[in-house]
């Protein structure tokens, strides 16, 4: 650019349009103020009240941020009472599982043998201990063996006929689930019925069925 072509674009004062911008707003905003003060000086008593009604804004904010302030406190201290043996009760669930795996794989051989019986009923009644211990801590084991199936607590792994319950009901647990409280620990690894066309589901009559034929 020449040197004429700059020296255009500075004005006598040797300041550029953008400077002249930026004096302009300051021009501005100080005569705003002194307007505003101008007013607040003629009339006291709107300052004042602007004044309170500021105060009165602040305030109220401070307020509702305490109190959202104590609520979650609240709910912190009760979650940690709640849900601290959330890892522990994690734990618990393996030893459950391997105790009703040593149930079934024993099957009928009580029967035949009276030394096996023994072991049966012992771990038997370690796994009624062990389930009444963790109910006692809120902690709760789901068997829904003829439920309809709930995705929030249950987790289909496969579909299989079964005419003794309807369609989307579970037919078969491959693991117990467990809730905390209202919090779930493991989702119960269950299959679904799913029939074939035309063939409904019917109530089933075996203990345990509880199922819910309104679906």
């Amino acid at each position: 650019m020449s040197e004429t072509a700059n020296n255009n674009q500075e004005d006598q004062h040797g300041n550029t349009p953008a400077d002249d911008s930026i004096v302009e707003n300051i021009v501005e905003e100080a005569m705003n103020a002194e307007s505003n003060d101008a007013a607040a000086n003629n009339d006291p008593v709107a300052a004042l009240e602007a004044e309170v009604a500021e105060l009165k804004d602040r305030l109220l904010r401070a307020a509702a941020e305490v109190e959202n302030t104590r609520r979650r406190a609240k709910k912190d201290v009760e979650d940690a009472a709640n849900y601290a043996i959330t890892k522990f009760a994690r734990d618990l669930l393996d030893v459950g599982d391997n105790l009703r795996r040593a149930l079934e794989a024993a099957g009928n051989d009580a029967d035949a043998d009276p030394a096996m019986k023994t072991l049966i009923d012992g771990v038997e009644m370690t796994e009624k201990t062990l389930l009444k211990a963790m109910e006692q801590n809120g902690i709760k084991k789901l068997e829904p063996l003829g439920e309809k199936l709930d995705p929030n607590q249950h987790q289909a792994v496969f579909e299989m006929p079964n005419p003794a319950y309807p369609d989307g009901h579970v037919a078969q647990v491959m693991q117990a689930g467990y809730v905390l409280k209202d919090r779930l620990l493991r989702p119960a690894m269950v299959g679904v019925t799913k029939n074939p066309t035309g063939q409904d589901g019917s109530k089933n009559d075996e203990p345990g069925g509880n199922i819910d034929t309104s679906a």
